[in-house]
């Protein structure tokens, strides 16, 4: 918490008032602008603590109209009632008067943002631009001057134009970007460091309009509204320029890229309109007024809100106080109102810490603080300086505020706590009394001992001390230090490089000095008899005070040895017996650090726990990481550390206040934060850093102040006293104040027990210390150190603590010791039970109900995620909207169940209409809800009739039949729709007829089923059947119709019934021996099939026979099969028999029957008889079966089924054979390369060299490869020759016959010679045939190139003995004829021709002679052709020519 020291200005004593004030933007200098009637007017300068600066006075015979301060520069501009203008320097006192340019009063001065141009302007309308150097002062006359003739309002620079991000281009030119790296070179355009002056400016006049004035000083209208301006601000975010005037209309506009002004959005503000009125705008776009009244409005621009701030009369206020100013500091969040009455109000902005955005209701982020009193009429604030200084202004004087965090120190049992800036609440803990201290000064500081209260301020100590119930002064004298420690009778304060022990009236007794190197000591920190010293380098030493002069411990420590990144100590603490130093530091940046440091003295080691992981440094050793040991990161992880203290007497234990990261802006705030939480860890050498214990701050408590077990001492909230959930509050006791002090004080501070010492806070040393050691080894995880430290307690309440412990520890095998010791049976069965549970944290929940720790049992259920055993949970302690909300969040299983359950409740405590909603919710209240007003019929009729239920319906119907009430009843039964009810009520009413038409208008089967034993007991036969015949009670309609000889509608209602009363009916009709066929039929329908054809056989029914013949198969019974089918074969129904002899699995009969008759065996028919292995076939009878099935087959042309049938009987070649009968050449080929027998293979190449495989390459391709692969080289052979004659035969391709014969004599001499010699000849044969070939081919290549050659050869050739068939005779003398044709020798041509005729006499000589020689023939020689060769050759060409067309 945080009070405001005030100062007074020293102004001098001339009687002038304070008429305006500004507050330098970085220098804590406050400039005061005074006036009387007398004397005119004045400008002061003050520092932050109202020492007026002398040499800086300005006075004038008039008043001081405007004050700005140059934006860098200490260098005020005032503006005069007379137009003059002076620049006052600071801290020469230098003035500068600008030159006579206004005539009239200065209504506007407005810096640039550096501060290079100063814009003035008066109340006739007169503007004047001046431009200043870097160091403020004022360059030459003025640069233009406009006049305006009306009176300037307001006037505003527009914002800097934003420059290049020069980091953001280093990183980019490091990474390689080339053309930020020219930006920094001298090819690129000049860079521009940062955001440029914005030099452009608007300004308003009191006739409404807006002018523009851009950086040549050149003016131009922008926009006009109605009235006088009274503000101007700029919306940078947006780009938007928002008028006020004096009106308070809001008007908004969007400027345009040249200049122009488009109005979009145009409001009234609410307030009153007035010369009081105060308005500021702050830059998240919120615009505050203050008109005179009991509150503040905000508008939030941006997201169009608007609300109001009101003061508390429960914080001090006063019923009708004015808010008169007001003022925003945007450093702290704050905005800070001036009252009528003389206070102070600050509302301080509240943000969530992990959220940086507002939340959905503005208000509730504005939290009104105590205010701060001062005397008079507040006219006017103002924040100002870094510093963050407030000045305010109450008519009479100027006063500065600064904040001040509030003292608080405990020690020894006695705290004290700061109250005002000059009171203090001392609580003594030991003897209950509350005492007030109030001083002459401003406290800045407090220390506490068992006889001593110290305060000072930075230039005065005083000590009292502490005799019976009063205080009284014991020493004062001056003294500079900040900070000062005591111990025991002596005072320990800090000069320059050394550190004074001074007696209590300020005689120093002992100096310890620091060197230069280590700095100004700067904190200090007493715990037992050692005292710790951090200086501003990051140094520490430690002193022992136990003797009569301090000694020191230890060397000092250069913490940056050990800590990177140190830039200053924050807080140092020392605990109890001077091993362990523990430190918070802040980083090079400023920033706090998340960790908090531990420095042993001993192993001169320092170690960390930072509070962002949540974890202890990797150098400290940890703790076995077992579920119950491990740290729980999740609880303190993302925080930082704000205090730190140790216990005064356990030198172990360590307690540490920590809140989330991104509270680094609420500096000296902390306490006001909700998310505050409390850690103690264990530090030892041997185990490090262990975590004891975490909680939450409770709400009612400011900060923790020190931790002494068995208690943490806290300091309390203003106004809120100790919470209730802490210790009772002490007796206050009257005091002897010192100066006039109020005769009693509240009780600023609290105490809280630790977690393991609940119910044991006035146990004795010995119990205390067995307590602390049990909790050490506890979380150690030494069970049995834990166990030997408390072996020797008998006390229930040390156990059930120790139980408590083992809540947080979660060591339920500990925890069933301690239960076992405090005789709490209960609670270890509830535990025992719970074991059953897999998650641990449920088991362990379990044990915290137990022991009342109902909060603990809440999280470890959220955390294990049993959101079923948290409803349960929440049900059991009555929190039912907790049960409801979770049970429709996360526990939907057992909605409706907690519905109910909250419904009995409400009902228990007489809430039934709310019972009744929950009732419905949980769908229970067509029960529950008749039952819980069935004493109060009225409102059960309501009820009833309101919810339209049919269930309702009924049981209220219900009700008023067991009333006697049969008309109403009747109503409700319809309403319900209940039939049956209808019918007996009906029945029983008599009304027969109306019973009847129900039950067949219905149907309903319970309302005829009724009716008709109604019926029935009448002897109302007929009907009784028809109504038992709709009730589908057939059993009973059929025993009527056989008691009363009705056997027509027997049959019917037999078939609709069920096979027993089928079999039934059948057999009275069997024993009657009327309606044979009747009985057949019901014997076949109830599946008594045997009896049924025994029936029909016997009485000769043989179209029933035929029916129930249908429905056999191979599961009815073989003989019944095989009578059947005889039954067929004697009528000539031979497929009906053929499918029964295949039932009874008579398969050679049904293929005889087949093949005797010619019937077609399908598919289905060959599958049912395919028999494969049977018991009663052998295998070679079944294979016999299966090839006789495929005779039967291949007989009638089913080829595929043959195929199959004879590969199931495990004869592949007459399947290929079937196959082949198909002509399917894919499947052939298939059923070839799936068989992989070479005679099958050999079977399929024969058959695709039946076909046309000249045509078709695939065949072509299957034949050689079916050759080779059933090892038949000869057959392969004999398939190229043929294939070579072909070549040479059709195409006279001898090249190709060639390649033919090539291949064909590999092949052949593969093969096995198993002729006896005769593949010697044939290969001999072949060889000749290649030989010749080569040659006819040779002459034919060789004759492009030397004809004569290949003519000689051709004749050499022709001379070869057995040439044809190799080459025929014909190709070669047609080769010498085209060549003689060719060359002219038509005459040898001729001679040829007519040996070629001689030769080949039977054959055509068109085959080997083009028709082109034997035209030049013919011409040139007389040639004649025979006719039937020219018809031949023409037939030949139509052939072809039809091929081609083809």
């Amino acid at each position: 918490m945080a009070v405001y020291f005030d100062h007074h200005i020293e102004a001098p004593e001339n009687g002038d008032l304070p008429s305006h004030l500004t507050w330098h933007s970085t220098l804590p200098i406050l400039a005061v602008a005074s006036s009387s009637p007398a004397s005119g007017g004045s400008v002061d300068l003050y520092l932050q603590q109202g020492e007026c600066l002398e040499s800086c006075h300005v006075a004038r015979a008039h008043q001081a109209a405007v004050l700005r301060w140059h934006p860098l520069k200490p260098v005020l501009a005032v503006g005069w009632e007379n137009g003059e203008v002076v620049l006052l320097a600071h801290p020469s006192g230098d003035q500068t008067m600008l030159p006579s340019v206004h005539t009239a009063c200065i209504a506007i001065l407005e810096w640039s943002g550096s501060g290079s141009r100063l814009v003035t302007g008066d109340q006739n309308g007169a503007l004047a631009v001046w431009k200043l150097d870097a160091r403020g002062r004022l360059l030459g006359n003025h640069l233009v001057k406009h006049d305006y003739n009306k009176p300037l309002t307001c006037c505003i620079f527009k914002p800097a134009s934003p420059g290049d991000d020069v980091a953001m281009l280093a990183r980019a030119s490091v990474s390689g970007d080339e053309s930020a790296l020219d930006m920094f070179s001298w090819k690129g355009a000049p860079l521009k460091m940062g955001p440029q002056e914005g030099l452009g400016f608007y300004v308003s006049t009191s006739d409404g309009k807006v002018h523009a004035v851009d950086e040549q000083c050149k003016t131009s209208a922008l926009l006009s509204v109605e009235g006088s301006i009274r503000k101007l601000f700029y919306l940078e975010k947006r780009g938007v320029l928002a008028v006020i005037t004096e009106t308070l209309m809001l008007s908004q506009y969007t400027l345009g890229p040249e200049g122009g002004a488009h109005e979009f959005t145009k409001v009234k503000l609410s307030g009153k309109a007035g010369q009081n009125v105060d308005i500021i705008w702050t830059e998240n776009s919120l615009l505050i007024t203050a008109t005179g009244e009991p509150n503040i409005r905000i508008w939030d621009l941006e997201r169009d809100d608007n609300y109001l701030l009101s003061l508390d009369e429960a914080l001090g206020f006063e019923r009708r106080e004015m808010i008169n100013c007001v003022s925003y500091c945007a450093a702290k969040e704050i905005l800070a109102a001036g009252t009528s009455h003389g206070h102070i109000a600050m509302w301080k902005m509240v943000m969530e810490p992990s959220s940086s955005s507002y939340r959905a209701d503005s208000k509730a982020l504005w939290k009104l603080q105590t205010p701060t009193e001062i005397d008079g009429n507040v006219t006017q604030l103002q924040w100002g300086s870094s510093q963050n200084l407030l000045a305010a202004n109450n008519s009479r004087t100027v006063l500065i505020l600064c904040e001040h965090v509030m003292s608080a120190h405990f020690g020894q049992q006695v705290a004290a706590v700061q109250l005002t800036p000059t009171q203090l609440s001392i609580t003594h803990f030991a003897t209950g009394v509350t005492l007030p201290l109030q001083c002459d000064m401003h406290i800045k500081g407090v220390c506490v001992s068992k006889d001593l209260v110290t305060v000072w301020n930075g230039k005065h100590v005083s000590v009292y001390e502490l005799s019976g119930a009063g205080l009284h002064i014991t020493g004062s004298f001056p003294c500079d230090s900040h900070v000062v420690a005591v111990h025991d009778e002596n005072l320990y304060t800090v000069e320059p490089n050394r550190v004074q022990i001074r007696t209590p009236q300020g005689t120093v007794k002992q100096l310890l000095t620091f060197t230069k190197a280590e700095g100004n000591p700067v904190l200090l920190d007493v715990c037992q008899s050692y005292l710790v010293v951090g200086t501003d380098t990051a140094h520490i030493r430690v002193y022992d005070l136990s003797r009569r002069d301090a000694k020191a411990h230890c060397s000092t420590k250069n913490l940056a040895d050990h800590i990177s990144n140190v830039g200053a100590l924050r807080s140092v603490r020392c605990n109890a017996n001077g091993s362990q130093v523990s430190l918070l530091i802040s980083q090079v940046n400023g920033r706090p650090d998340h960790k908090v440091y531990f420095y042993d003295i001993e192993m001169d080691t320092v170690t960390h726990f930072d509070f962002f992981t949540g974890r202890p440094s990797s150098g400290v050793p940890q703790q076995d990481e077992s579920d119950k040991q491990k740290f729980q990161e999740n609880e303190f992880s993302g925080r930082f550390p704000v205090s730190h203290y140790w216990d005064e007497s356990e030198p172990r234990l360590f307690v540490c206040e920590t809140v989330p990261v991104g509270s680094e802006k609420s500096a000296n705030g902390y306490s006001d934060l909700e998310d505050v939480s409390v850690v103690t860890l264990f530090c030892t050498q041997e185990h490090g850093l262990l975590l004891q214990d975490c909680f939450s701050k409770p709400s009612g408590l400011q900060a923790l102040l020190a931790l002494d077990v068995p208690y943490y001492y806290f300091s309390c909230k203003p106004g809120e006293g100790p919470p209730g959930t802490t210790e009772a509050s002490l007796p206050s006791a009257q005091s002897e104040p010192t100066r006039a002090a109020p005769a009693s004080s509240p009780q600023m501070a609290s105490r809280r027990p630790l977690r393991d010492f609940v119910g044991l806070e006035k146990c004795e040393k010995s119990t205390r210390d067995a307590m602390l050691n049990f909790s050490f080894y506890l979380t150690v995880g030494d069970m049995d150190e834990a166990f030997k430290s408390i072996k020797l307690i008998k006390s229930k309440a040390v156990w059930e603590n120790m139980a408590r412990m083992c809540v947080k520890t979660r060591r339920l095998d500990v925890a069933r010791v301690c239960l076992g010791n405090m005789g709490n049976a209960r609670a270890a069965k509830a535990v025992k039970e719970a074991e059953a549970e897999p998650e641990p944290e449920a088991q362990v929940a379990m044990l915290a109900i137990q022991l009342g720790m109902l909060e603990d049992a809440e999280k470890l259920y959220k955390s294990c995620h049993r959101y079923d055993l948290l409803n349960a949970f929440y049900q059991a302690s009555s929190e039912w909207q907790r049960a409801l909300e979770t049970a429709e969040t996360h526990d939907r299983i057992h909605l409706r169940t907690t519905y109910y359950n909250y419904a009995k409740y409400l009902e228990s405590m007489g809430h039934r209409n709310l019972a009744l909603v929950y009732y419905e919710k949980s769908d229970t209240h067509r029960v529950e809800v008749p039952r819980m007003l069935q004493e109060d019929t009225s409102s059960l009729e309501i009820y009833v009739n309101k919810a339209k239920d049919k269930n309702i319906y009924k049981w209220w119907a219900q009700y008023l039949e067991s009333q006697s009430d049969m008309e109403r009843a009747l109503q409700f039964y319809e309403r319900a729709q209940d039939y049956l009810s209808l019918v007996r009520v009906h029945c029983y009413m008599g009304n027969i007829q109306e019973a009847s038409q129900i039950a067949n208008n219905t149907g309903d089967r319970a309302a005829s089923y009724h009716l008709a034993r109604h019926y029935e007991g009448h002897d109302d036969i007929k009907q009784a059947v028809h109504f038992y015949t709709r009730a589908q009670a057939y059993n009973n309609a059929i025993r009527l119709c056989k008691e009363n000889g009705l056997d027509d509608q027997l049959m019917n209602l037999a078939l609709l019934s069920n096979p027993e009363d089928m079999m039934e009916a059948a057999c009275h009709y069997e024993e009657k021996g009327k309606h044979m066929d009747r009985a057949v039929a019901l014997y076949h329908k109830a599946g008594y099939v045997s009896k049924a054809l025994e029936l029909a056989f016997a009485t000769e029914q043989f179209a029933a026979l035929q029916l129930i013949a249908e429905d056999l198969n191979e599961n009815s019974d073989p003989a019944l099969l095989a009578r059947c089918s005889d039954f067929f074969i004697q009528h000539s129904q031979y497929e009906k028999a053929v499918e029964l002899l295949a039932a009874a699995k008579k398969y050679p009969q049904a293929v005889e029957l087949c093949l005797t008759h010619n019937l077609t065996i399908t598919e289905e028919l060959a599958e049912r008889m395919t028999v494969t292995d049977s018991k009663e076939l052998s295998e070679e009878a079944c294979k016999a079966l299966l090839e006789k099935i495929a005779d039967c087959c291949m007989s009638q042309g089913s080829y595929h089924l043959a195929t199959k049938v004879y590969t199931q009987a495990g004869n592949k070649h007459r399947a290929m054979k079937a196959l082949l009968k198909s002509g399917d050449t894919d499947k052939i080929a298939f059923f070839a390369n799936v068989s992989r027998q070479k005679e099958l293979f050999i079977m399929a190449a024969n058959y695709f060299q039946s076909l046309d495989w000249r045509q078709n390459p695939k065949n072509l391709k299957r034949i050689i490869e079916f050759y080779t692969k059933g090892k038949a080289p000869d057959l392969l052979g004999g398939f190229y020759e043929a294939c070579a004659q072909v070549e040479i035969d059709d195409y006279q391709n001898y090249e190709k016959a060639l390649d033919a014969l090539m291949e064909a004599f590999k092949c052949l001499s593969k093969a096995k010679d198993v002729s006896g010699g005769q593949q010697e000849v044939k290969l001999a044969d072949l060889q000749q045939k290649i030989s010749l070939i080569k040659k006819f081919v040779h002459i034919r290549r060789l004759y492009p190139e030397d004809p004569d050659e290949a003519v000689r050869l051709c004749e050499a050739l022709l001379g070869e003995p057995e040439l044809d068939p190799a080459v025929r005779i014909g190709d070669a003398f047609g080769f010498l004829i085209e060549h003689h044709c060719q060359q002219g020798h038509l005459q040898m041509a001729y001679q040829k021709l007519e040996e070629l005729q001689k030769l080949l006499p039977s054959q055509s000589i068109r085959y080997y002679i083009s028709q082109a020689s034997l035209d030049v023939l013919q011409k040139e020689m007389g040639f004649p052709l025979e006719s039937g060769d020219h018809k031949h050759v023409l037939r030949e060409d139509d052939e072809v020519e039809e091929d081609l067309a083809v």
